[in-house]
């Protein structure tokens, strides 16, 4: 039976659940009256249940899916204003012992380039990071226990901190690794992670057994309760996600959904993160023999429909998309994206060769971050760099708390308009630092609070004086 409170992953993502949401969607796709009751709903900025988001998600109705996606564009203002947080992926290492049918890394895989780095490679990629303007990175490994320990990550996390290279710092790593204990999450805790990371892959438990034949991943119930291990931990942000393509995506959009009310109904704070990758082209990987693939209109509606359905929950896309997907679901719901990105291990210190591939998926989006921040800018988005939530404790429900009353805000702007400060005063090219003195002297006057906006032009002032490091 469905439970949204059992620490049960069978229980609160149920299979009978799903399914009869679904069929509920598909019967009333064409039901004016009641997609209308439920966009009365949303527009309170309260959240939608996983079967009413499903009824949106199945709309046909052209004016009703128009009204859907300018609600989450509004809402989406509501909640995080004209900014857009960067951040970039980091691969420590490739090697793992899984048999994930949908990942270059999977044990079988015997001419894909195998690397791990050492913690002096460590710091000369994270000092190329810091020369490229970035403070927030994405740690990624495969699974191995001899390869890739705890204890190898958790060094690696130290060395990451350690590194001050001259105006660069990263302030804030977040950590994508495999399922494992509340011990061990409460490790990862006090070396000062960020946001716990974890894709479900997908939530179809006959799927997801099929795809994960081999190695502790196949673990359905293990993999799905991971992050109510990390939360019991100690760590107060985690991330959900599914990879659309696996499985058919209104099962996947209403298991991740079911996911979130668990995480709210159990701990009291939902996903601090969603992230919406798509199954892409990679080493021994060919999208094109899953079934599943959706076309880009559909890849937008559910961006849109998951931000009306969890208006609080910050929106991730990464380079697997192109400029031009990305620009267009970036209105829809989208509040971090990464820019400048490697996905092969040590790629920001050296392009590799083709032959040594160790990519976990083609990039599509190759462009530099200057040209990222260049490009946000030019559409009239704030590119932040913000890690203050973060590192003055505003996290878990003392995070969700104001995010959900619209505090937030008071602290949002003023904080990403200095850390775009710093990037301009320290790494951008003379065109994008032209463009990003414009955005900067616009968004001023948006900060409401007369004592806050103060304080933020005497900061920006100092850091052209060369002070840095700031935040409210």
């Amino acid at each position: 039976m469905y439970d949204p409170r059992s620490m049960k992953a069978e229980d609160f993502i149920d299979d009978q659940e799903i399914q009869q949401s679904l069929a509920y969607a598909e019967a009333h796709k064409a039901d004016r009256e009641l997609i209308d009751s439920i966009l009365d709903k949303a527009r309170l900025r309260k959240g939608l249940s996983h079967r009413e988001a499903s009824v949106l998600l199945a709309c046909e109705l052209e004016d009703k899916n128009q009204e859907i996606c300018a609600l989450a564009e509004q809402i989406k203002k509501d909640f995080y204003g004209n900014r857009i947080v960067l951040f970039a992926p980091l691969y420590l290492s490739n090697y793992c012992v899984n048999g994930c049918l949908y990942c270059p890394y999977h044990a079988k895989n015997k001419h894909i380039a195998r690397k791990k780095l050492t913690q002096d490679e460590i710091r000369a990629e994270v000092i190329a990071l810091q020369d490229m303007g970035h403070k927030r990175l994405a740690l990624e490994t495969g699974e191995d226990p001899v390869n890739n320990p705890l204890e190898y990550v958790l060094e690696s996390i130290h060395t990451i901190y350690s590194i001050k290279h001259k105006n660069g710092a990263i302030r804030r790593v977040n950590v994508n690794i495999a399922a494992t204990t509340v011990e061990n999450y409460r490790r990862l805790k006090e070396a000062g992670i960020g946001t716990y990371i974890l894709f479900q892959e997908t939530y179809h438990k006959q799927s997801y057994e099929r795809l994960h034949p081999t190695g502790p991943k196949s673990n359905y119930a293990y993999h799905t309760e991971a992050h109510d291990r990390a939360m019991q931990g100690g760590i107060d942000d985690v991330g959900l996600g599914v990879l659309f393509g696996l499985e058919l995506y209104r099962y996947e959009f209403c298991g991740l959904l079911m996911h979130a009310e668990h995480l709210e109904a159990v701990f009291g704070v939902g996903p601090h993160t969603i992230s919406v990758p798509r199954v892409c082209p990679a080493d021994d990987i060919d999208p094109d023999s899953f079934d599943n693939g959706i076309s880009d209109d559909i890849f937008a509606k559910i961006v849109a429909c998951i931000r009306i359905a969890v208006p609080y929950t910050g929106m991730i896309i990464s380079t697997r998309e192109s400029q031009k997907v990305r620009e267009r679901v970036l209105h829809l719901g989208i509040s971090q994206i990464s820019g400048g990105s490697r996905t092969s291990v040590g790629g920001y210190v050296q392009e590799e060769k083709p032959e040594e591939n160790s990519a976990q998926f083609d990039v599509s989006d190759h462009r530099t971050l200057d040209e990222v921040v260049r490009w946000l800018m030019e559409m009239d988005y704030v590119p932040s760099f913000c890690t203050a939530c973060y590192r003055e404790g505003r996290t878990g429900d003392r995070f969700m708390s104001l995010c959900k009353s619209g505090q937030i805000q008071n602290c949002c702007l003023p904080n990403a308009l200095m850390t775009l400060k710093e990037y301009l005063e320290d790494y951008a090219s003379p065109a994008t630092r032209a463009v990003g003195e414009k955005i900067i002297a616009a968004n001023i006057p948006e900060v409401t609070n007369p004592r806050a906006r103060e304080l933020l032009v005497q900061r920006l002032q100092k850091i052209t004086q060369g002070e840095r490091d700031f935040r409210f």
